[in-house]
Parts: C-alpha cells; structure tokens; sequence
C-alpha cells in the first residue's frame, strides 16, 4: 500500500527531524548561540556509530545513550570555554548571533575536515535490524520503528522536563526573557549552558538514529543543519511543541514529494516551504508575532 508506506516513512523521518530540530531550539532559543556546526555534530556521531558497530560490536541503540551523554557534556566544555567569552563581550542579542555564526562557521570546517580526513568524503551506512516488520498491512524496517519510537521517548522526556521541573521552569524562562530572567533568581550563563549541552546531546542522538536507516557522509552536515533550521522557524523559536509538529509535518512531506513526485524535489518542497512561512508566518506556524 503505497500511501501507508509513504506515512509510515514520513512519521519515522519526522520523528528524526523533530529530535534533531528539538536540539537545535534549545540552543538558540534558549543560549541565543546559532549553531552553523549543528548538523557536523550528527554526522560525526553517526560516524562514530558506525564504527561501534562495525569494529566493536556495540549496539546504535547503546552508541544512543553514551554518545548522546558524552556529547551533551563535550557542549558543555564548548559553550564554557569556547561561546561564553562571545557571550560577555556581546552588547546586544543581535551581536551575539553574529558573533556565534562566525564561531560556529570555522567549528563547521574543523569538524567536516577530521571527518574527511578520517572518513573520506564517500557515502556510507551499516545495517542494523534491517529487517521487515508488517504494520497495517505494510513492511517497515525494524531499525525505523525503534527510532521512531527512541524519538518518541527522548521527545517526551524533554517535554517532561521542561513542564515539571524547576530546571525546565528555568530553561523556558530564558527562552522567553533573559533579561527577566535573574530577577527571579535564574543563573542565565549556567542554564544557557545546559540548553546548549542538552541541545548537543540531542543531536548526537538524532544522528546514532539516523544512521540505522540513512546513509551520509561527512560532508552532509549543512543539510541537517538546514533542516533544523526550518523546522525551528515553522514551529516558532522557543516553542517546542510547534517544534515537533512542524518535524512531523516536514518528513511526511518529504516522504509523499518522493512518493508521489519525484525523490529529486523533497529538497526543494522544503525550502519552497520555507518561504512560504517566512512570507506569511513570520513567527512561524505555532508562534506569536511580538508587536
């Protein structure tokens, strides 16, 4: 049934999307850092999947947790050491954003040039659980369905956190107000910090998924990091909820283009997509224009 095939793989591509997008909010709507290497950060730890798997026989599924662990802590260091110093130095938001894209900029060439160096620049996969499941009449993937379903949780967990927390309390009130923020006894530069890392953590995590069903190189980075773009300005930045449905809504569009028109258009329907939002939503689907 190709309709259930195309909606089956639109939901999986979109829950990928909306794990990877969800990172890419909290760090610039929540540390205001406009992360350019965002989407090198998913193909090295595909990468570094790829070689657990193959060399060490460690399963993506554990590669998932200790990746995404190792790189939240590793964003950390970056944002402490790196992003905090633009932070101080910056007078206005607009001068951080510009500063943090001039950052990230030359973090995106370090990166893609050790995965080239290491990697070469050829496409590359594995296989894992690649092994047909029947769902409503059609086959899918195993290794889909678990990432569908990995980002299903890691999607609930982060909604948990930031609605029953008190550091989810925190991480909202500086994506809505910074400046207010310390009037009520929140440390921006520490939580602005955990934002970045849970952002890294989350991409890390979005690419051990992606690599149990995608191929990639290590040049497809600014793809990634495209698409989370996209998806962050159609949900509205700092809206989380809108951040997902425009994820889910985004992979069943590719999903159906590939399906129904051509696999060669699925780029161009997102950023014809794009625009469309830009010119009529400026605040995005799920956001609130500030007048």
């Amino acid at each position: 049934m190709p309709l259930i095939d195309a909606l089956l793989f639109g939901l999986t591509l979109g829950g990928a999307y909306a794990l990877l997008a969800l990172g890419f909010n909290l760090q610039y709507g929540v540390a205001r850092i406009l992360n350019l290497a965002y989407g090198e950060m998913l193909i090295l730890a595909a990468l570094v999947a790829m070689v657990m798997f193959t060399q060490l026989g460690i399963s993506p599924l554990i590669s998932t947790i200790l990746l995404g662990t190792l790189a939240a802590i590793l964003g950390a260091f970056l944002y402490r050491y790196a992003l905090v110093p633009l932070v101080k130095r910056s007078r206005s938001q607009e001068e951080l954003e510009g500063d943090s894209i001039l950052a990230t900029f030359g973090l995106l060439f370090f990166l893609q040039g050790v995965m080239l160096a290491l990697f070469g620049g050829n496409y590359l996969s594995y296989s894992f659980l690649s092994v047909a499941v029947d769902v409503l009449g059609t086959t899918v993937s195993a290794n889909r369905l678990i990432a569908l379903l990995a980002a299903i949780l890691f999607a609930l967990g982060l909604y948990w956190t930031l609605l029953r927390t008190r550091v989810g309390t925190a991480l909202r009130a500086v994506a809505v107000n910074p400046g207010a923020a310390p009037l009520v006894g929140v440390n921006v530069i520490r939580i602005a910090m955990l934002g970045f890392a849970l952002g890294t953590g989350m991409v890390a995590a979005a690419g051990v998924l992606l690599s149990m069903f995608s191929t990639f190189s290590a040049t497809m980075g600014v793809v990634y990091t495209m698409k989370a773009l996209i998806v962050v300005i159609m949900g509205g930045v700092g809206n989380f909820v809108g951040c997902v449905i425009a994820a889910l809504m985004l992979g069943l569009i590719e999903s159906f283009v590939s399906a129904y028109v051509d696999s060669g258009l699925t780029l161009a329907a997102n950023y014809a997509i794009f625009l469309l939002v830009l010119i009529f939503r400026p605040a995005g689907l799920f956001g609130r224009a500030v007048s």
